[in-house]
């Protein structure tokens, strides 16, 4: 069973597991076309985070493909530009690229394919041409502008007659299909499978990366309005490689539920889910369940803007997730809407709370993380996909950013670099300031869930709504019994009282979002207990996908059905 966010990144899913490949074959072969088909929401520049779970584990492991921060990224280079964020846009924002390392980890070590099978699907997609999706061409057109005027090499790639594509143009990459085959042939003469695909990482990360990092070093146009060149280099490239390390989870309603670590913002679910695992209505259909899911979420994002990072002052998830201190929180929760931001101190320090914006003076062109704005509208995010295989191998993968239009296409690789330094704060002693060579805190927070043999690996674009979409397709398939394509067809909704993780890092107390099916008499109920609602549509909100296994040895998939792109499979 395959479920992306693209119906070709599904299909080639199965094409990998009808011609005898594993999950982890098939996982990264979408993988890559992925890159191909929504370059507006990934790219080879950009990053990835999976869950991991071969057939026979106890436990999943986290397949960590978020790069660092670059040696030269220091608080007194970005203060000395003149800079208080780190901008949305451009290269300056750009960390050690993590996702195709990533991948290629993932096939090495778990995979059974050649790489050349495993690229063909990618290299052909990019050489032959694809129909340009809706959402990619919408993108194009908002950044034409920046493009003209001072991205000319993305302009070339992407606006090659002067004018934004339309929808369904088919469009090539002849560059990204030879630096395919490069990966393919850096491996020719190795002794076996695992060496080959050691040489494609080597050659990725020594050879290809550096020409994208070079290029970037000539000052260009960032998120500000201001001209910065880039920092990564070759020194930075060199050093870092995708690994392996431990989930960390929870026990939710009798299933074990397992996220990547504080890096990430994948423990904030599982303290939302501790602190309403007693609750008697947990519906998000339903006012109370639906009040209690918005505040529940906010006290556990407050800890997450304040205590998560991958710095020394970061939290440990165990002081995060214990009894007493989700009782003590648990207890905060009230009738009515809260409008204050309230981290806790599950360590006994005092929390660091970030400095709160809630308007910013954005400059034109393209301005962080394409996600959902604050009237609810939709504009992408990032990419997901999920599969599992007859042998019971299940992966859960996220892979995001270097967008087409984070940063100046390099021209002779057909892609960018990635801006995920942005998430980073450039002040000194909060857990997610800017350190060099740690990474920044990252939104990709894919999910996996075990109960004796059943298995589910879900996950969604979003930003900082990833966690929240998926939060209400779990209750209701765990507590409500909802089969998982029911629940992700639901209405839903998240809250926007949090601070954001992209630039320009705003907040809006007590605001919630919400997709018009949940009701009128439900939203005037969360009005009238002090949420400041947006209506967002009817089918606006969220981008889940699924898969997984039941107790009978049944597999399933689910997918997405908002914006007609996500797609499920099966046989």
């Amino acid at each position: 069973m395959s479920a992306s966010t693209h119906w070709t990144a599904t299909a080639t899913a199965q094409a990998v597991l009808e011609r005898g490949g594993n999950a982890f074959d098939a996982a990264c072969a979408a993988g890559f076309v992925l890159h191909v088909v929504e370059p507006h929401l990934n790219g080879p520049g950009g990053d990835l985070v999976a869950l991991v779970r071969p057939a026979g584990a106890s436990e999943p492991s986290v397949l960590m493909g978020q790069g660092p921060a670059p040696a030269a990224a220091t608080l007194e280079h970005f203060h000395g530009r003149g800079l208080d964020l780190v901008p949305g846009a451009g290269g300056l924002a750009a960390t050690v690229p993590g996702g195709v390392d990533a991948w290629l980890l993932l096939l090495r070590d778990h995979g059974t394919w050649e790489l050349g099978d495993v690229l063909a699907f990618a290299t052909r997609y990019a050489r032959d041409g694809h129909p340009l999706v809706a959402g990619a061409a919408a993108t194009i057109g908002r950044v034409a502008d920046l493009f003209r005027a001072h991205w000319s090499s993305s302009k070339d790639r992407w606006m090659p007659t002067g004018e934004p594509p339309a929808p369904d143009t088919v469009v090539r990459n002849p560059a990204w299909a030879d630096v395919l085959d490069s990966l393919t042939a850096a491996g020719i003469g190795a002794i076996d499978r695992e060496s080959r695909i050691d040489a494609a990482r080597e050659h990725w990360m020594t050879e290809v990366l550096p020409r994208a990092a070079t290029f970037l070093r000539e000052p260009h146009r960032h998120a500000d309005g201001r001209d910065h060149p880039g920092i990564l280099d070759a020194e930075d490239l060199a050093s870092w490689r995708a690994t392996f390390e431990p989930a960390v989870s929870v026990s939710f309603r009798g299933w074990d539920v397992f996220k990547a670590g504080a890096w990430s913002q994948g423990p904030a679910l599982l303290q939302t889910l501790r602190l309403i695992e007693d609750a008697d209505d947990v519906d998000p259909g339903s006012a109370d369940g639906a009040h209690l899911l918005l505040e529940a979420q906010k006290l556990a994002y407050a800890d997450r803007d304040a205590w998560f990072g991958d710095t020394d002052d970061a939290v440990s998830v165990e002081a995060l997730l214990t009894d007493e201190y989700i009782a003590a929180r648990r207890a905060l929760l009230g009738a009515d809407a809260s409008l204050d931001l309230r981290p806790g101190s599950p360590d006994g320090r005092e929390p660091v709370l970030p400095a709160l914006r809630t308007t910013h003076a954005v400059a034109s062109g393209s301005t962080g993380e394409p996600t959902v704005d604050r009237s609810g509208q939709t504009r992408g995010d990032t990419c997901h996909l999920d599969v599992i295989d007859r042998w019971g191998n299940a992966i859960s993968a996220t892979p995001s950013g270097g967008w087409l239009q984070s940063s100046p296409t390099i021209p002779e690789l057909g892609f960018c670099l990635g801006t995920r330094l942005q998430m980073v704060r450039l002040e000194p002693g909060h857990p997610a300031s800017l350190v060099p060579g740690r990474r920044p805190r990252t939104t990709l927070t894919p999910t996996l869930l075990t109960r004796g043999d059943e298995v589910i690996a879900i996950g969604s674009p979003g930003g900082d709504q990833q966690d929240q979409w998926q939060l209400p397709v779990l209750v209701r398939m765990l507590v409500g019994g909802y089969s998982p394509q029911q629940a992700i067809d639901a209405p839903t909704l998240h809250t926007t009282a949090l601070v954001d993780s992209f630039w320009p890092r705003t907040w809006s107390p007590a605001g919630a979002v919400v997709e018009d099916r949940l009701g009128d008499d439900l939203i005037a109920e969360l009005e009238r207990r002090g949420h400041r609602v947006r209506r967002a549509g009817d089918w606006a909100l969220g981008r889940v996908s699924a898969v997984g296994r039941d107790a009978e040895g049944l597999l399933w998939a689910a997918a997405n059905p908002r914006g007609a792109q996500g797609y499920a499979a099966g046989r």
